[in-house]
C-alpha cells in the first residue's frame, strides 16, 4: 500500500531519471554491454520494509559494493587487530584502482580501495580457495536475506582483463602484505565482486548494517554490532574513494559505489539506501546514485549529523476510541454506538524527535489503516522536534487519508506542525477536544438511535424521569433559570454547594487547574445533564470549576430548596436521589473507561 514515502522516492527518482551524464565502465568487457538507462532506487527500513521505485528487480554485479561486506567478514575471522596490522583505515585520495601503498606504513591506505580489498578477501578463512568463496557468496546471501550467485560472464570478463589488479595483488605480496599465492587473492576478489546483485538486494544489505549487523528481515545476526561500527566508520571517510570528502559533506552517509552502477548507503538505526543506474563519473561513481542519494538527504533530512535522538518507532501508544472515550457524557444510545464502532477511531501518540525514520514508522502504520477507519488522532504532546520532512510527510498523510473518507486531526499544543486551526477541528491543542472530535464523526455515521439533543425541556430532562407530574410540579416551584456566555464561570473549585444545575441547553465542562496553571478539562455536560449533586448531597465545597463552552441554559435547585423539598415531599427527594444514582453508576462506567488502556491522559 502506497504513502507519502513511495511518493517522495518517485520524485526522486523522476528527477534523477532525466540526467544521462557519464559513461558505463568500459574496462569490463561485460559491463560495457549492459543497458546504460536503467535506473532503481529503494529504502528499506530497520524493521524491513523496503521502498522501490524504477527497476528495482534488474540484476547486477555488486563490484566494489562488496569491500565492507568482505572487510566485516575479515574482521570476523581474523580481529581487529589482525585486520589492521595489514590494511589501515585512512581516506587515500587517490583512484580506486591505483598501484600504491602507503609510503610509511606500507599498507593498503584502506579495505575501500582495491589494494585493500584485495588484502580483506586474502584474510577470509577456508580450506582452500572453493571454501572461501562459499563463504563470502554466503556471508552477502545472509545479508541480502536470499541465496545469491555469481555471474560467470562477468567473472570470466574480469579475470579475462583484470591485469591491474594482479599487478596490485603482486605489489602486495612483495611487501608480505598478502603471504600466500596472490592470484588466488586477486580471483576470490574478482569472483566476490561478479556476485549478482538486485537493488532491493542492496538496500537490504544496507539495512542491516544499520541495524547494527542483524538483517531486518530474517533477524540473523550477520555482523557483531562492534564491527559494524568498524565498517560504517571507513565507509564514510573512503567509500567513495577520492571524493569521500565532497560526499560526506553533502550527503552526510556512510556509503560504498560500485562500478556496477551501485551506491550503498547507510543511516545507522534507521535506513539503507541503494541506487543502481550503470552511467560513472570521473570516480568511478553512478551519475544518478550520487545525486539521488544527495535529493534523498536534502528531501529526508538524512544528514548524519542531523539525526533524531529516537531511532526506533516513533509511536509510543496506539489504541481506539472505544478503549479510551473522552469525558463527554452521551446518552445511552451513543454509548452503545460508541461500544460498537469506537474501533473506527484510533489514537496514535507520537514520541521523540520525529526526523525521517521517525516519521515514516508512523505514516506507515497509520496508511495501512486508511481503508479501515473513520477518523484518526495524531497526538504530538510528546514529541520534542517536529523536522521539516515529518511536517510535509505528516501533512501529505492527512491529505491521502481525507481523499480516502477517512479524516485526521493533530494534538499539537506547541504548534510544531506550524498549521492553524481552520475551524473543523484540524489542530487540537488537547487529546480530550480531539477525542470528541473523532466521537462526533463515528455517532454521524453509526449511531442510529436517540442522540443527545441541543436543547432540553425541563420535563424531558433525563434525571427527572423518575418523577411523576405531581412530583415535577412541586419541584418546580423550587427550581431558577439562569444563562449563562461562553467563557463564563458558573461556579469555582472551593465555592460552597450551590445546588443542582440541570443543563437545558449548551455545554458546560469541569476543569482543574494544577499549580503549573494548566487547565485539565474533567468531563464535558451538554443539554438533559446536571452537575453540583455531591457538592449538594455531602455538604463540602467544589472541587472544580465549572465553566459555559457556550451559551448556556441551566434551571437550579438550590442547596436551602432541597431541604425543603425533602423535609415538606420526601418522595420527590427519593425520587431525585434516585435519578442522580443512575446518572452517576453510568458516569462512572465512562470515567473507568478513559482510564485505560493508558492514564497518561
Amino acid at each position: 500500500m502506497r504513502n507519502v514515502v513511495d511518493d517522495i522516492v518517485a520524485e526522486v527518482v523522476a528527477v534523477c531519471r532525466e540526467n544521462r551524464a557519464g559513461a558505463l565502465a568500459d574496462y569490463i568487457p561485460e559491463l560495457a554491454a549492459v543497458a546504460p538507462d536503467t535506473f532503481s532506487l529503494c529504502i528499506a527500513t530497520t524493521d524491513g520494509y523496503v521502498y522501490e521505485s524504477g527497476d528495482p528487480a534488474i540484476e547486477f554485479t555488486i563490484q566494489s559494493i562488496s569491500k565492507p561486506f568482505t572487510y566485516g567478514l575479515a574482521l570476523s575471522d581474523r580481529g581487529l587487530a589482525a585486520v589492521a596490522a595489514k590494511i589501515d583505515v585512512e581516506p587515500s585520495g587517490e583512484p580506486f584502482n591505483e598501484i600504491s601503498l602507503d609510503p610509511i606504513t606500507e599498507r593498503p591506505r584502506n579495505p575501500m580501495i582495491n589494494a585493500g580489498a584485495i588484502t580483506s578477501a586474502s584474510l577470509i578463512a577456508g580450506e582452500d580457495a572453493a571454501e572461501r568463496f562459499e563463504r563470502l557468496r554466503t556471508c552477502f546471501s545472509d545479508y541480502a536475506g536470499r541465496e545469491l550467485v555469481m555471474n560467470d560472464a562477468v567473472y570470466a570478463s574480469e579475470a579475462r582483463t583484470g591485469h591491474r589488479n594482479r599487478a596490485i595483488g603482486h605489489m602486495l605480496r612483495s611487501f608480505d602484505i598478502i603471504t600466500d599465492n596472490p592470484d588466488d587473492a586477486v580471483d576470490l576478489y574478482f569472483r566476490q565482486c561478479s556476485i549478482d546483485i538486485t537493488c532491493r538486494d542492496l538496500a537490504l544489505m544496507a539495512a542491516t548494517l544499520a541495524n547494527n549487523g542483524t538483517n531486518p528481515v530474517t533477524q540473523q545476526r550477520v555482523l557483531a554490532p562492534d564491527l559494524v561500527e568498524r565498517v560504517l566508520s571507513v565507509m564514510t571517510t573512503c567509500g567513495m574513494y577520492d571524493a569521500a570528502g565532497d560526499w560526506v559533506a553533502e550527503v552526510g552517509l556512510p556509503a560504498k559505489s560500485g562500478v556496477g552502477g551501485g551506491v550503498l548507503a547507510v543511516l545507522p538505526g534507521q535506513i539503507g539506501i541503494a541506487v543502481h543506474s550503470p552511467r560513472l563519473d570521473s570516480h568511478g561513481n553512478s551519475v544518478r546514485g550520487v545525486q539521488a542519494c544527495r535529493e534523498l538527504s536534502k528531501k529526508l533530512e538524512l544528514h548524519f549529523m542531523h539525526v533524531t535522538r529516537a531511532a526506533r518507532s516513533s509511536i509510543r501508544a496506539r489504541y481506539t476510541i472505544a478503549e479510551v472515550p473522552s469525558r463527554k457524557r452521551r446518552t445511552q444510545t451513543e454509548q452503545a454506538a460508541l461500544a460498537k464502532f469506537g474501533y473506527l477511531g484510533r489514537i496514535f501518540e507520537l514520541h521523540g524527535d520525529l526526523l525521517f525514520a521517525g516519521a515514516e514508522s508512523a505514516v506507515r502504520e497509520i496508511s495501512e489503516l486508511r481503508d479501515e477507519v473513520d477518523a484518526v488522532i495524531i497526538d504530538l504532546r510528546r514529541v520534542d522536534e517536529v523536522g521539516g520532512v515529518a511536517r510535509r510527510m505528516l501533512a501529505d498523510l492527512r491529505h491521502d487519508l481525507s481523499t480516502r473518507g477517512c479524516e485526521s486531526v493533530v494534538v499539537d499544543p506547541d504548534g510544531q506542525m506550524r498549521l492553524p486551526g481552520d475551524g473543523k477541528g484540524v489542530v487540537f491543542a488537547d487529546v480530550e477536544s480531539a477525542t470528541e472530535w473523532v466521537e462526533e464523526i463515528i455517532l454521524a455515521r453509526h449511531c442510529g438511535g436517540d442522540r443527545q439533543p441541543p436543547s432540553v425541556t425541563l420535563a424531558d430532562h433525563p434525571l427527572l424521569a423518575p418523577l411523576t407530574s405531581n412530583q415535577l410540579e412541586r419541584l418546580q416551584s423550587e427550581l431558577k433559570d439562569l444563562e449563562f456566555l461562553r467563557g463564563d464561570v458558573i461556579v469555582r473549585r472551593g465555592d460552597p454547594p450551590a445546588g443542582l444545575f440541570l443543563v437545558l441547553s449548551g455545554e458546560v465542562s469541569t476543569t482543574l487547574t494544577d499549580k503549573d496553571g494548566t487547565t485539565h478539562r474533567i468531563t464535558t455536560l451538554s443539554a438533559g445533564m446536571s452537575f453540583g449533586e455531591i457538592p449538594m448531597l455531602t455538604d463540602t465545597d467544589f472541587l472544580v470549576d465549572v465553566r459555559a463552552d457556550s451559551r448556556v441554559t441551566v434551571t437550579v435547585l438550590s442547596a436551602d430548596g432541597f431541604r425543603k423539598l425533602a423535609a415538606e415531599y420526601p418522595d420527590v427527594k427519593l425520587a431525585l436521589l434516585e435519578g442522580m444514582a443512575i446518572g452517576a453508576y453510568a458516569q462512572m462506567e465512562i470515567a473507568i473507561r478513559t482510564l485505560g488502556p493508558t492514564a497518561a491522559r
